[in-house]
Formats: structure tokens, sequence, C-alpha cells
């Protein structure tokens, strides 16, 4: 049968199937009366049961952005930038109209091989799984511009790849696809001798430079605020910017030069207000440095990128890089860019703050979430880190995971198909909106007080940035916040990872060894030759330093005889440095404590729980203690109740343990908890005793006089009490 004929007979049976049964009548919700917010409050306030509204539904960040509990239509009343379509105006929706569908984001997983020879392999490895950009870390040695033979043995090859010489370069990418691939390499304060090396194997290996994309960047004043030093002042750094960014105008247009990174805020603690505030001011900064030396602003823009760490609040970190967009946009327009130069390019990776060492497979999770606000926020390149990050070098496991996390994204869930999707949210629009109004106040602070510079140097962000970190270990201390397998949930029966041995000191002996043999066949003379017009000439030409620098690489200069030229005695900038933590790092050191004192010696705090009656009447506390002294990893002796006072204090006193914590209801305590005390105190007054609860008066009171030690609530300084603990027991050194 034809398939038109096919199509009637079908159509004819459905239309006397609804002819028999009758049509499917429209679903409508008219029986039902949208409640008002008031309405919505009051059966709040009911369920409450008494508990205050405002502070039990409303949630204040560290960023001073208090959170609604719900948000309505009515938020949206006053912002206009959610009127707007991607890649148009502010570009809060995205610099281009297709989104993802435009242009996919970069995978740029990091390699941090130690040796040229290794760090080309793990890149090329990386290139072949799925990963977009031939992402590389530089060793400390090489970042702050010593040759292996001229720095301590700690800085070499410490967290990524020793650079010395061009021949070192070629071996790092040698077989790496430069015109297809991006190249991603962070370079510290001065990239000019790292760019010329990685210029000349290019075009040795016959790459068009106009085709050469990516970043080989240099962050300045990122780089004071990390080290707390700079050896030449940063208006020389800004001269060789300005030469690196020309050079590149002219010759690799595609090609990234400087960068704008926040890690050193993020590590520090900041919240995202303090971060994108900095990030903005620090870019005007070198905008204005540029423009002093004849790079104009949409010159400027094209060979900038920022980056940002994504941290664990979903919703504040998705407002956080729409609120950069916007922000970006409206400062390069108002400094007179035009809109290509207003569309930032902005890389992001997952956060190294929030990783902890204990259960470290939660940071898989961690990683999956951040990075999903990174994908609707909306950026152009990411670097997801591996879950062992802040535990070792990753190895092909946890690299694999952290690279397919990406792919994943891309191509199973299709991320790159929804263009804004946070567009146009009750929610995500009103953040967005007050998120950016204070970021453009502490942006307008930061420049009624002589900028990002004269704050750094003068301690002002170092102290900001320390309280927004006081504050986040004092709400962790008290578990206001939560951190799966660190100061809540600890997993007591974890194997810790395998950290594999290295041998850096001879990596170091290789390293200086393989940089002598380089210099041996290179003509002296020619060398201190190039160094000379380094040090001596006057550059006014801009790009001139460039091929300068190129010459000197060429007869065989290392990058930190280039760099030593270049300081040539200069004063530098000094700082307070402003330095790198995680956010469980003190629960970490606490538990290694104990970890350390049961391997040396055997023993450990013993707890036992003076549980009262059946199971129901003393579980929830019980439970509530267990975890509470296992995230110090103290020992904790289980059962399941006493049904007498007596049989309590002879169980507790039998067990030996330095702590008996009294487990039951606020009903009973008054008449078990102060017998127990006064019972265990009697046969062994050393022993500590604790109530799991927060007591009324009264019965505070009663435990008092009876010779209660201390009271473990939800109120507890957590970290405080385990510490106290440790110190009391002698596992303080």
């Amino acid at each position: 049968m034809p398939y038109m004929e096919q199509d009637k007979n079908l159509t004819a049976e459905i239309q006397q199937e609804e002819t028999l049964e009758g049509a499917i009548p429209p679903v409508t919700f008219d029986e039902f009366t949208p409640p008002s917010y008031e309405e919505w409050k009051q059966e709040v306030v009911t369920a409450l049961k008494g508990g205050s509204f405002e502070k039990s539904m409303f949630t204040k960040t560290y960023e001073g952005i208090t959170l609604n509990p719900i948000y309505r239509l009515e938020d949206q009343e006053r912002i206009t930038h959610n009127k707007t379509y991607p890649g148009m105006e502010s570009n809060l929706r995205g610099a281009n109209a297709g989104g993802y569908i435009h242009k996919v984001w970069t995978i740029a997983q990091e390699c941090d091989g130690k040796t040229p020879a290794e760090a080309n392999e793990m890149v090329k490895y990386e290139l072949l799984k799925g990963t977009t950009a031939a992402s590389v870390v530089l060793d400390t040695a090489t970042r702050k511009g010593y040759d292996p033979d001229k720095a301590e043995v700690k800085d070499v090859a410490d967290i990524g790849v020793s650079l010395a010489t061009v021949a070192d370069v070629e071996k790092l990418l040698d077989g790496v696809d430069l015109e297809k691939f991006e190249i991603d390499i962070y370079a510290g304060a001065s990239n000019i001798a790292l760019l010329a090396a990685v210029i000349t194997v290019c075009e040795k290996k016959g790459l068009a430079l106009e085709k050469l994309h990516g970043a080989i960047t240099v962050d300045p004043i990122g780089e004071l605020a990390l080290d707390g030093e700079l050896v030449r002042p940063l208006d020389e750094y800004y001269d060789e910017m300005a030469h690196s960014i020309a050079w590149a105008e002219k010759n690799a247009p595609q090609l990234k030069t400087v960068v704008v990174n926040t890690d050193v805020y993020h590590n520090g603690g900041a919240n995202d207000i303090q971060e994108v505030a900095y990030a903005m001011n620090e870019a005007v900064t070198y905008m204005r440095a540029m423009e002093r030396r004849g790079i104009d602003v949409n010159t400027f823009c094209r060979h900038l990128r920022f980056h940002f760490s994504i941290g664990a609040n979903f919703f504040m970190e998705i407002a956080k890089l729409r609120s950069i967009k916007m922000m970006w946009s409206q400062l390069v327009r108002d400094c007179g860019g035009d809109e290509e130069a207003q569309k930032i390019d902005l890389y992001v990776s997952t956060s190294t703050f929030c990783q902890t060492k204990y259960d470290p497979y939660v940071n898989l999770l961690r990683a999956a979430s951040q990075s999903f606000s990174a994908v609707v926020g909306g950026m152009n390149g990411m670097f997801v880190k591996p879950f062992d990050y802040c535990i070792r070098p990753g190895d092909e496991f946890s690299r694999r995971i952290a690279r397919n996390i990406q792919i994943m994204e891309q191509h199973e869930f299709n991320f790159i198909q929804p263009i804004d999707p946070a567009g146009g949210s009750w929610y995500l629009e009103p953040l967005t909106q007050e998120f950016t109004d204070k970021s453009w106040a502490l942006l307008q602070q930061l420049e009624n007080n002589n900028g990002i510079v004269s704050a750094i140097k003068d301690g002002t962000v170092q102290k900001d940035v320390a309280a927004i970190l006081a504050d986040r270990f004092k709400k962790l201390a008290t578990r206001q916040d939560r951190a799966v397998g660190n100061n809540m949930y600890p997993n007591m029966t974890e194997e810790p990872l395998d950290v594999p041995a290295v041998d850096f000191s001879k990596l170091y002996n290789d390293r200086v060894a393989e940089l002598k043999a380089q210099k041996e066949s290179r003509d002296e003379n020619a060398v201190v030759d190039a160094l000379q017009v380094i040090t001596e000439k006057d550059f006014s030409e801009l790009g001139s330093l460039f091929t300068a620098i190129r010459q000197a690489l060429l007869v065989g200069a290392t990058f930190g005889e280039i760099t030593q030229a270049l300081n040539n005695n200069a004063t530098g900038e000094s700082c307070e440095p402003i330095q790198a933590h995680r956010w469980t790092e003190q629960y970490e050191e606490l538990r290694h404590r104990t970890e350390t004192y049961k391997a040396e010696t055997g023993d450990n705090v013993k707890i036992f729980l003076a549980n009262m009656g059946p199971i129901p009447q003393h579980k929830a506390r019980a439970d509530f203690v267990t975890s509470f002294m296992q995230v110090g990893a103290f020992d904790v002796a289980l059962n399941n109740g006493f049904p007498t006072v007596d049989e309590a204090v002879a169980a507790a006193v039998e067990s030996g343990a330095d702590i008996a914590i009294v487990c039951s209801t606020d009903d009973t305590y008054p008449e078990l908890a102060p017998a127990v005390t006064r019972g265990i105190k009697a046969q062994k007054p050393q022993m500590k005793v604790f109530l799991a609860g927060a007591p009324s008066p009264e019965l505070k009171e009663l435990c008092d006089a009876a010779g209660m030690d201390d009271y473990i609530s939800v109120r507890s300084n957590c970290y405080e009490t385990l510490l106290r603990i440790q110190q009391e027991k002698g596992m303080m050194k």
C-alpha cells in the first residue's frame, strides 16, 4: 500500500477513536489559587514551630550577599541586562550568539612533567585522549627566571617542567601540532625569553606564526602578590609586556601574552567579589600602562586572557562568570575599546582551595559541580584539576578522570547545546545584578585608593583576604560549613593515597649536567655580546627587545642569563605575600597529628560513650558525638546502652578511656547526667566527662556541680575542642 494511503488510513483511525472516546480535555490548574508571598511565608513560619523566619530562611554568603529563601518574577523588575540576547550589548549572556555551538570551550588539562622529554610525552598523550590545548606547567625556578644551576634544589622540577634553553623547548614541543592545538603556558612575571624560544622552535618546524594560537602569558602584579617580591620595578615589566604585545600583534596575532590570574587571591581565601574587583583593577592597570607605551586598548585586549578559579558555591560561581563578562565589556567600552575588544577571553580551573587530602575521591564530586558551574556561567577554556591534585602529581587514572569530566560534559551531557541556560532565571539574574553592584563598589574603592598595586604594597589586600579566610576557618571549625570526610562524616577506614617518591636531587643534577653540556657547544663571546646588547641598548622601538632576546637565544644564551641581563642590578618591588591555603588544612593537620601519634606510640585518645537507656533514647546523640570525635581520628567505643547509672559508670571506668560522653535525652538528663558524672569522678577523677547536647542553665548548674568537664553540641567549636583534647593527651610537640 502506498505511504500516502497508509497515512490517510491512520489519520482516519485516530479521528474515529477520538470520536468514540471523546477528545482529551486540556489540563489546567484553575482549581489551584496561586498563593501570595505572604501566604507562603506564613506557612513556613508555622512549619518552623517558633523558629525565626529571618534567621532560618535567609543565607548570608562570604560575599556579603544575603540569599533569599525564594525568588519571584518581581525580583527582576529593576534589572535590564536580562533583556539582552547572547552575543549582544553587555556580553553577559556570552560574547558569541551561538554560545558553545559557535565555538566549544577549550579543554586545557595541565601537564606537569618534570623534564622536557617527560612533559612532551604527557602533552602528546593528553592531546591524543581529548585535551585540546598543549597546557604546560613550569617549575618554580623557570617561572622565577633562574637556570637550574643557579636555582635552589627545591625549586627545580618541583611542580612542573624545567626549561632553560631553546633546545629544551624544542624537546618539549616535539611532535606537538601547534597549528591544530592551542599552546598554554604561564611564565610568571616575565615571558619574553620563553616566548622567543617558542617562536624560534615554531619557525624551525615550519609553522606559520599567524596560525599559532593560545597563550604564553605573564602576570607581574599577580607574581608580586604571590611571592612578595619582584627583582625589577613593575614599570620595567610593563616595558617588556609592551614589547611582547607589539611583536605578537604583528607576527602572531592570535597569541595571548598577558593574563590576569586570580588564583593568588582565591587560594588565599578571598571571596568572589574580591577576586573579580582585584582582577578588573589589575587589568585596567595593565591597560593604562600599555597605553602609555603606545599599545592601544583594542590591541591590548586582543592579547589579554583572564583566569579564575571556580569555588564551591554553585550558583554564586555562575553569577560570578556572568558578571565578569558584563563588567569587562563595560570597562573596555568606557576606555574606548571596540565591540571585539569587549569580548573577554575567560579561562577557569576548578578550585585547589576547596580540595581535601582526606576522603580525596569526594574531590571528584567537587570538580564535577564546579565545572558544571563554569559551563553554565560561560567561559572559553577550563582545567579540571585531578582529584589528587593537592596530594601528589596526578597519575594516569586521576588525569584521565579529570579530562573525561569535560569530555563527557561536551559530548555525553551535550552541555554545548544550551546557549546561556541561566538567562532569565528568577534566582540567577538578581544574584548576578547584586554581585555586579558589589564588585563595582569594591573596584571603585580600589580606584579611589590608588589601585591594586598600592593596595597590595600597603597590605590592604592581604588584610582583607585574610579576614575572609579567618571567617571561612571559623565556620568550618563550628561546622556551619561542612567538608565531607573532614569536619563531617569522616571515613575511619580510609587508606591514604600512595605518594610516589621523587628523587629531586637526581633531577637537579641531571638538569645541571644537561645545561652544562649545552653550554659547551656555544660561542661564549657571541653570548656575551648578545647579552650586552640586552643590558645596554635603549629599546625605544616596540618589539625590538623581542628581536634582541631572540638573537641571544639563537647563539645559545639561556633563559636565566637573559633574565639576569634584563634585571641588570635593578631595584625591585616587595610586599607581604598572600599565602596559599586550603579550607580544610587545619582539620587535616589535626587528624594527621593523631595518626602520627598513634603510629609512634600505639596509643590514641579513647572515647567511651556512656549511652543511657535503650537505643532510641541515646542513638541520635551517640551518633552525633561519634562523628564529632572521629573527625580527630579518635577511638570511640560503641555500645547499645546501659539500663542503670552504676552499670554505665562501671563500664566507663573499666574501659580505660580518656573521656566518657553521656548520651541520652533532655528529659532524662537531670536524673542521669549528674549521677554518671559523680560516679566516674569518684572512681577515676582524671577521666574527663562530657555531655552530648547543649544543656539548659538549670541542667548545666547541676552537671557543673557534679564535675562535668564539657558539653558537645551543634554549637560547639569542633576544631578547638579536638585540638584541646590533643593537647591534654600530649600529642602536641
